[in-house]
């Protein structure tokens, strides 16, 4: 099969990509302390992985300081946070790049010691989940039952979204993704397992979806229509989400960001729908990208466990428009360029998660280094 439409160039609203490889979000808690602020290394790590005219979607950053699930990851909710991403913009500029930030909240993920005053995380309603997360040392400790968000208070995360979005302009992006995948925080006020309200955000999926529409028109009120993207992952089943049906769900709120007319929609696939490695043998799961391609009219981005094959495929096909990769690109920072000569990939062999470290973050070669 021809890999030349994978490599063909794309418009993603006002931008003309190169070629449709996308580098998926992938959260690498390496941000400086104190105050969740991009640095140097965060610079090196996304201009290694940036090429002329491909998009790098950068990792989830929380819009304001409740939002945090994890320690050292970045924010967009300060001045030193936007001077630190200026950093990343520059660098992935000065490569010809095209550079998007995914806009984060975690909801009732977080751990009372990640969060500003040491209270309860937040949620839509207060159900906790079962299992255990990362307290702001490193150390894992059992979900708390998190505090249900007033109506008053979902009015601030709305505003939150949108003032997160406007810094992020002032640090430089092109664009943004809003994160309502993976059990966060919109993608709980979604679902009924974990949004049990009986106001006007909780109950039937017109009021379940409402958090995620009003928080898309607030950003597009920032950037324009044509500069953001959302990332839904309608099987998802990381951190405790999962609808048990989630066809009518995804289809009203897919065709409600459709009528939005979205510079894109990217949607994470079932296998690799829950936190660990993708499951590549799970046929009796639905394609998301096929399930919702007609229903979506604009650029479609497919992610979660694709290798080449699966990528030309989807393409040529047209059930995706363009394909993320997560893992691969960590491992691989010149990924299209492999993908494109059919080169041997690295194998992502020194997953690090945190610690500040180049380990697993900047030390991968890149294929012109390697044939030296």
């Amino acid at each position: 099969m021809s890999a030349l439409r994978l490599f063909s160039p794309l418009r993603l609203g006002p931008h003309r990509l190169a070629h449709r490889v996308v580098m998926a979000p992938l959260t690498r808690a390496r941000a400086v302390q104190p105050g969740n602020v991009p640095g140097p290394l965060n610079a090196e790590y996304y201009a290694q992985r940036a090429g002329k005219g491909g998009l790098i979607i950068a990792e989830a950053s929380q819009v304001r300081a409740d939002g945090q699930g994890f320690p050292q990851t970045p924010g967009i909710h300060s001045a030193e946070q936007v001077a630190g991403w200026r950093l990343v913009t520059d660098a992935v500029h000065a490569r010809g790049g095209i550079v998007y930030l995914q806009l984060w909240h975690v909801g009732r993920i977080s751990h009372s010691s990640l969060q500003p005053d040491g209270g309860l995380p937040v949620a839509p309603s207060a159900i906790a989940l079962e299992g255990k997360t990362f307290t702001r040392d490193w150390q894992l400790a059992p979900f708390e039952t998190p505090r249900a968000l007033t109506a008053g208070e979902i009015a601030g995360v709305v505003e939150d979204y949108a003032r997160a979005a406007g810094l992020a302009q002032e640090a430089g992006f092109d664009g943004v993704e809003i994160h309502a995948a993976n059990g966060y925080l919109i993608e709980q006020f979604l679902q009924s397992r974990s949004n049990q309200r009986t106001d006007g955000y909780g109950g039937p999926i017109e009021n379940r979806t409402r958090l995620l529409r009003e928080i898309t028109d607030a950003v597009v009120g920032v950037w324009g229509a044509d500069r953001v993207g959302v990332r839904l992952s309608p099987w998802g089943i990381a951190n405790g989400s999962g609808e048990d049906d989630p066809i009518p769900l995804y289809t009203h709120a897919i065709e409600a960001l459709a009528a939005r007319r979205l510079g894109y929609l990217h949607l994470i696939e079932p296998r690799a729908s829950g936190t660990g490695k993708a499951d590549l043998h799970r046929p009796e799961q639905p394609s998301a990208t096929a399930t919702f391609r007609s229903r979506w009219p604009g650029v479609l981005i497919g992610a979660g466990g694709y290798d080449r094959d699966g990528a030309i495929e989807a393409v040529e096909r047209g059930t995706a428009d363009a394909v993320a990769f997560g893992r691969a690109f960590i491992a691989n920072p010149d990924l299209p360029l492999r993908l494109e000569r059919g080169a041997p990939l690295n194998p992502y062999d020194r997953p690090t998660f945190y610690g500040g470290s180049e380990k697993g973050y900047t030390d991968y070669p890149a294929l012109e280094t390697e044939a030296a």
